[in-house]
């Protein structure tokens, strides 16, 4: 089997670039986007949204509060306003309707950064054999809690990436500086997407909201899949595809149900075959199809995905 170039090469001959990078151009509108009705308050006095995604108030009339953070609140012993409360409460239902991971591929400003250590990973051929348990982003968010209970404060707010790259981007970069260059330095040289995908707490705590939510990644067409591997090359949560695009002769349905999924859509983009779509999690029965089987690589016998 012949790779391309580089991955989602055949869906942009195929597809054209546009349609090859919709996904991944729409997040990124949605990060910038967000980012400006921050910055436009300090920098221009219109104030649409005060605030930072800590917490802040859209519009002077709808509050919106990181769940996260007001939970990390609660450990150290703080009494929430109601307000704060309220907002809580909208984000996480929006969130467990769309899955919690859509913050880290769709909000968060620190997937920029990682994305970007992970392309220049790609573009010159780093490699590295560091590599890092998916569980160690669970255990670091259980002591951003006992930190927070055993400090009084809330502690991991004062050197996590994502607040401080969001703050210092209204109110002065400062020392956000270092450790934004720590955790780029970090997955371009030490391991594959090591932050979002390995350590980040704020996305342990997002995925668990994402358990049950409607909104999925389906492989409908999986029976069309190349074995290009495009897909699996490009998802920051690689291993969340394989059941769902292979699992059709072990039972498993067309549905992307793994929590840690980010909803980003790459797979789409890439997909010369058009074998995923955005849908939902409902009717996830298999289709035995007797063409779909898994391939082995003869020169070095492993299975292709």
């Amino acid at each position: 089997m012949i790779m391309p170039l580089h991955p989602g090469a055949e869906a942009i001959q195929n597809k054209g670039w546009l349609l090859a990078h919709k996904w991944l151009l729409a997040r990124r509108f949605s990060q910038l986007a967000i980012l400006i009705l921050f910055m436009i308050g300090p920098g221009l006095g219109i104030w649409l949204v005060k605030g930072n995604l800590s917490s802040n108030l859209v519009l002077d009339t709808l509050p919106l509060t990181d769940p996260y953070v007001l939970l990390q609140s609660i450990f150290a012993g703080h009494t929430p306003e109601t307000t704060a409360m309220i907002g809580a409460a909208i984000v996480l239902g929006f969130y467990l309707l769309v899955s919690g991971r859509v913050y880290c591929s769709w909000v968060c400003p620190v997937n920029m950064v990682t994305d970007l250590a992970h392309w220049l990973r790609e573009r010159f051929n780093i490699k590295s054999a560091s590599t890092i348990s998916n569980n160690s982003r669970y255990w670091l968010l259980a002591i951003t809690l006992l930190l927070a209970f055993t400090t009084g404060n809330v502690a991991w707010e004062m050197v996590n990436p994502v607040s401080m790259m969001h703050r210092g981007l209204i109110f002065g970069i400062g020392m956000a500086w270092t450790i934004l260059l720590g955790v780029f330095l970090f997955d371009l040289l030490v391991s594959r997407r090591a932050w979002c995908s390995h350590l980040c707490p704020v996305g342990a705590f997002y995925s668990l909201l994402g358990t049950h939510s409607p909104l999925r990644i389906r492989a409908d067409a999986r029976e069309q899949c190349n074995d290009c591997m495009d897909c699996f090359l490009v998802c920051p949560e690689q291993q969340v595809i394989r059941p769902a695009l292979k699992g059709a002769d072990k039972g498993i349905g067309p549905v992307v149900t793994s929590a840690n999924c980010t909803n980003c859509g790459r797979c789409i983009d890439v997909c010369s075959k058009d074998v995923f779509h955005f849908g939902l999690r409902f009717n996830n029965k298999p289709v035995h199809n007797k063409n779909i089987h898994n391939h082995t690589d003869h020169s070095t016998g492993a299975e292709v995905l």
